[in-house]
Protein backbone atom coordinates (compact mmCIF):
# COMPACT_ATOMS: atom_id res chain seq x y z
CA UNK A 1 0.00 0.00 0.00
CA UNK A 2 2.59 2.48 1.11
CA UNK A 3 4.20 2.08 -2.70
CA UNK A 4 1.09 2.74 -4.36
CA UNK A 5 0.49 6.07 -2.27
CA UNK A 6 4.41 6.89 -3.54
CA UNK A 7 3.23 6.18 -6.67
CA UNK A 8 0.56 8.53 -6.61
CA UNK A 9 1.74 11.40 -5.06
CA UNK A 10 4.82 10.91 -7.92
CA UNK A 11 2.51 11.39 -11.01
CA UNK A 12 2.19 15.14 -10.82
CA UNK A 13 5.60 14.78 -10.82
CA UNK A 14 5.87 12.15 -13.99
CA UNK A 15 3.75 14.43 -15.57
CA UNK A 16 5.94 17.40 -15.27
CA UNK A 17 9.02 15.60 -16.43
CA UNK A 18 7.53 14.20 -19.48
CA UNK A 19 7.15 17.84 -20.67
CA UNK A 20 10.41 19.20 -19.64
CA UNK A 21 12.08 16.50 -20.83
CA UNK A 22 10.25 16.24 -24.38
CA UNK A 23 11.79 19.78 -25.16
CA UNK A 24 15.33 18.41 -23.94
CA UNK A 25 15.06 15.50 -26.13
CA UNK A 26 14.14 17.66 -29.30
CA UNK A 27 17.53 20.00 -28.01
CA UNK A 28 19.24 16.50 -27.71
CA UNK A 29 18.70 15.40 -31.36
CA UNK A 30 19.15 19.02 -32.87
CA UNK A 31 22.95 19.03 -31.81
CA UNK A 32 23.69 16.38 -33.23
CA UNK A 33 22.67 13.51 -30.92
CA UNK A 34 20.87 10.75 -31.67
CA UNK A 35 17.80 9.23 -30.08
CA UNK A 36 19.54 6.29 -28.23
CA UNK A 37 22.67 8.96 -27.05
CA UNK A 38 19.58 11.11 -25.67
CA UNK A 39 17.54 8.68 -24.05
CA UNK A 40 21.15 6.95 -22.22
CA UNK A 41 21.68 10.76 -20.85
CA UNK A 42 18.50 10.99 -19.43
CA UNK A 43 18.07 7.32 -17.86
CA UNK A 44 21.77 7.77 -16.34
CA UNK A 45 21.46 10.99 -15.36
CA UNK A 46 18.15 12.26 -14.20
CA UNK A 47 18.89 15.92 -13.40
CA UNK A 48 17.89 18.87 -15.97
CA UNK A 49 20.11 21.14 -15.15
CA UNK A 50 22.89 18.83 -15.31
CA UNK A 51 22.00 17.60 -18.33
CA UNK A 52 20.98 20.93 -20.57
CA UNK A 53 25.10 22.12 -19.14
CA UNK A 54 26.44 18.75 -20.08
CA UNK A 55 24.44 18.70 -23.54
CA UNK A 56 26.20 22.13 -24.43
CA UNK A 57 29.67 21.17 -23.45
CA UNK A 58 29.51 17.96 -25.18
CA UNK A 59 28.76 19.77 -28.19
CA UNK A 60 31.29 22.16 -27.93
CA UNK A 61 34.13 19.53 -27.08
CA UNK A 62 34.67 20.50 -23.57
CA UNK A 63 37.17 18.14 -21.78
CA UNK A 64 36.41 15.86 -19.55
CA UNK A 65 37.24 17.78 -16.24
CA UNK A 66 35.45 20.73 -17.03
CA UNK A 67 32.30 18.61 -17.48
CA UNK A 68 33.16 16.49 -13.88
CA UNK A 69 33.29 19.96 -12.30
CA UNK A 70 30.45 21.56 -13.70
CA UNK A 71 28.15 18.72 -13.11
CA UNK A 72 29.50 18.37 -9.62
CA UNK A 73 28.91 22.21 -9.03
CA UNK A 74 25.29 22.24 -10.41
CA UNK A 75 24.47 18.94 -8.76
CA UNK A 76 26.00 19.29 -5.20
CA UNK A 77 22.42 20.28 -4.34
CA UNK A 78 21.34 17.24 -4.20
CA UNK A 79 23.78 15.86 -1.86
CA UNK A 80 22.61 17.88 0.78
CA UNK A 81 19.35 17.10 -0.19
CA UNK A 82 19.98 13.72 0.81
CA UNK A 83 21.64 14.54 3.97
CA UNK A 84 18.44 16.23 4.89
CA UNK A 85 16.32 13.19 3.59
CA UNK A 86 17.82 10.70 5.29
CA UNK A 87 16.45 11.97 8.43
CA UNK A 88 13.26 10.92 7.67
CA UNK A 89 14.14 7.51 6.51
CA UNK A 90 13.09 4.47 8.89
CA UNK A 91 15.34 1.10 9.57
CA UNK A 92 13.54 -0.46 5.92
CA UNK A 93 16.26 2.18 4.21
CA UNK A 94 19.00 -0.43 4.33
CA UNK A 95 22.53 1.34 2.78
CA UNK A 96 21.98 -0.80 -0.37
CA UNK A 97 18.62 1.34 -1.07
CA UNK A 98 20.08 4.29 0.07
CA UNK A 99 22.35 3.89 -2.71
CA UNK A 100 19.92 3.21 -5.33
CA UNK A 101 17.38 5.55 -4.26
CA UNK A 102 19.69 8.96 -3.92
CA UNK A 103 19.99 8.44 -7.63
CA UNK A 104 16.36 9.54 -8.34
CA UNK A 105 16.02 12.57 -5.06
CA UNK A 106 15.38 15.50 -7.50
CA UNK A 107 14.23 18.16 -6.37
CA UNK A 108 10.68 17.73 -6.42
CA UNK A 109 10.73 14.13 -5.19
CA UNK A 110 12.92 15.31 -1.95
CA UNK A 111 10.00 17.88 -1.81
CA UNK A 112 7.39 15.67 -1.89
CA UNK A 113 8.98 13.38 0.83
CA UNK A 114 10.57 15.49 3.05
CA UNK A 115 6.59 16.90 3.56
CA UNK A 116 5.44 13.59 4.91
CA UNK A 117 4.48 13.46 8.25
CA UNK A 118 6.32 10.85 10.42
CA UNK A 119 9.15 8.68 8.48
CA UNK A 120 9.47 7.09 5.32
CA UNK A 121 10.66 3.89 3.61
CA UNK A 122 11.52 2.03 1.11
CA UNK A 123 8.35 0.96 -0.34
CA UNK A 124 6.87 4.90 -0.32
CA UNK A 125 9.97 6.23 -1.81
CA UNK A 126 10.81 3.55 -4.68
CA UNK A 127 7.00 3.58 -5.57
CA UNK A 128 7.38 8.13 -5.77
CA UNK A 129 10.28 8.01 -7.66
CA UNK A 130 9.32 5.67 -10.11
CA UNK A 131 6.95 7.62 -12.10
CA UNK A 132 9.17 10.36 -11.85
CA UNK A 133 12.25 8.79 -13.74
CA UNK A 134 10.32 6.71 -16.25
CA UNK A 135 8.42 10.25 -16.94
CA UNK A 136 12.01 11.82 -17.70
CA UNK A 137 13.23 8.72 -19.60
CA UNK A 138 10.01 8.55 -21.67
CA UNK A 139 9.18 12.30 -22.68
CA UNK A 140 13.28 12.47 -23.88
CA UNK A 141 12.61 9.51 -25.98
CA UNK A 142 9.51 10.68 -27.55
CA UNK A 143 11.20 14.70 -27.94
CA UNK A 144 14.23 12.96 -29.64
CA UNK A 145 11.61 11.00 -32.30
CA UNK A 146 9.67 13.94 -32.73
CA UNK A 147 12.92 16.20 -33.29
CA UNK A 148 13.26 14.31 -36.66
CA UNK A 149 10.18 14.38 -37.67
CA UNK A 150 8.49 17.74 -37.10
CA UNK A 151 9.50 20.81 -38.76
CA UNK A 152 12.61 23.26 -37.82
CA UNK A 153 10.31 26.21 -36.86
CA UNK A 154 8.58 23.91 -34.35
CA UNK A 155 11.64 21.85 -33.00
CA UNK A 156 13.10 25.45 -32.09
CA UNK A 157 10.29 26.79 -30.44
CA UNK A 158 9.88 23.64 -28.25
CA UNK A 159 13.54 23.73 -27.14
CA UNK A 160 12.81 27.06 -25.49
CA UNK A 161 10.31 25.11 -22.98
CA UNK A 162 13.47 24.02 -21.41
CA UNK A 163 14.94 27.02 -20.54
CA UNK A 164 11.37 28.31 -19.57
CA UNK A 165 10.81 25.95 -16.72
CA UNK A 166 14.41 27.34 -15.06
CA UNK A 167 12.74 30.86 -15.79
CA UNK A 168 9.79 29.41 -13.86
CA UNK A 169 11.77 27.81 -11.33
CA UNK A 170 14.11 31.06 -10.24
CA UNK A 171 11.29 33.72 -10.60
CA UNK A 172 9.04 32.55 -7.64
CA UNK A 173 11.43 32.81 -4.90
CA UNK A 174 13.22 35.77 -6.51
CA UNK A 175 9.86 37.76 -6.02
CA UNK A 176 9.80 37.12 -2.59
CA UNK A 177 13.19 36.57 -1.26
CA UNK A 178 15.87 39.63 -1.93
CA UNK A 179 18.56 37.40 -1.39
CA UNK A 180 17.80 35.56 -3.96
CA UNK A 181 17.47 38.44 -6.18
CA UNK A 182 21.12 39.83 -5.54
CA UNK A 183 22.61 36.39 -6.31
CA UNK A 184 20.44 36.18 -9.42
CA UNK A 185 21.58 39.26 -10.42
CA UNK A 186 24.99 38.97 -9.46
CA UNK A 187 25.49 35.79 -11.46
CA UNK A 188 23.40 37.42 -14.67
CA UNK A 189 25.77 40.34 -14.55
CA UNK A 190 28.87 37.86 -14.21
CA UNK A 191 27.71 35.69 -17.00
CA UNK A 192 27.24 38.55 -18.94
CA UNK A 193 30.87 40.20 -18.57
CA UNK A 194 32.14 36.94 -19.88
CA UNK A 195 30.05 36.27 -22.69
CA UNK A 196 30.84 40.06 -23.61
CA UNK A 197 34.54 41.12 -22.60
CA UNK A 198 36.73 40.62 -25.11
CA UNK A 199 39.78 39.83 -22.19
CA UNK A 200 37.67 37.07 -20.45
CA UNK A 201 36.48 35.22 -23.88
CA UNK A 202 38.94 32.19 -23.04
CA UNK A 203 36.43 31.39 -20.23
CA UNK A 204 34.88 28.08 -21.34
CA UNK A 205 31.08 27.76 -21.31
CA UNK A 206 31.48 24.86 -18.26
CA UNK A 207 34.16 27.12 -16.35
CA UNK A 208 31.73 30.29 -16.66
CA UNK A 209 28.58 27.94 -14.95
CA UNK A 210 31.12 27.17 -11.90
CA UNK A 211 32.62 30.44 -11.92
CA UNK A 212 29.03 32.32 -11.93
CA UNK A 213 27.25 29.82 -9.04
CA UNK A 214 30.22 29.54 -6.97
CA UNK A 215 30.92 33.12 -6.93
CA UNK A 216 27.12 34.72 -6.91
CA UNK A 217 26.64 32.00 -3.73
CA UNK A 218 29.90 33.41 -1.54
CA UNK A 219 28.78 36.70 -2.47
CA UNK A 220 25.74 36.48 -1.76
CA UNK A 221 26.06 34.87 1.37
CA UNK A 222 28.88 37.00 2.67
CA UNK A 223 26.42 40.24 1.82
CA UNK A 224 23.26 38.71 2.79
CA UNK A 225 23.72 36.38 5.84
CA UNK A 226 20.83 34.73 7.45
CA UNK A 227 19.91 36.11 10.67
CA UNK A 228 21.65 34.31 14.03
CA UNK A 229 18.79 32.01 15.34
CA UNK A 230 19.20 34.25 18.72
CA UNK A 231 18.67 37.42 17.46
CA UNK A 232 15.28 37.53 16.88
CA UNK A 233 14.78 36.65 20.65
CA UNK A 234 17.24 38.59 21.54
CA UNK A 235 14.78 41.94 20.61
CA UNK A 236 12.03 40.53 21.11
CA UNK A 237 13.34 40.76 24.73
CA UNK A 238 14.35 43.87 24.72
CA UNK A 239 11.03 45.21 23.41
CA UNK A 240 9.37 43.25 26.22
Amino acid sequence: MRYWKGFRDGIPIALGYLSVSFAFGIQAVSLGLTPLQAVLISLLNVTSAGQLAGLQLMTVGAGLPEMALTQLTINLRYALMSISLSQKLDESMTTPHRLLLSFANTDEVFAVASSQKGKVGRAYLYGLTNGPVAGWVLGTALGALAGGLLPASVTNALGIAIYGMFIAIVLPPARAMREVRVVVLISVVMSCMITFLPFLSFISDGFRIIICAVVASALGAWLLPPPLPDEGSDEKEALD
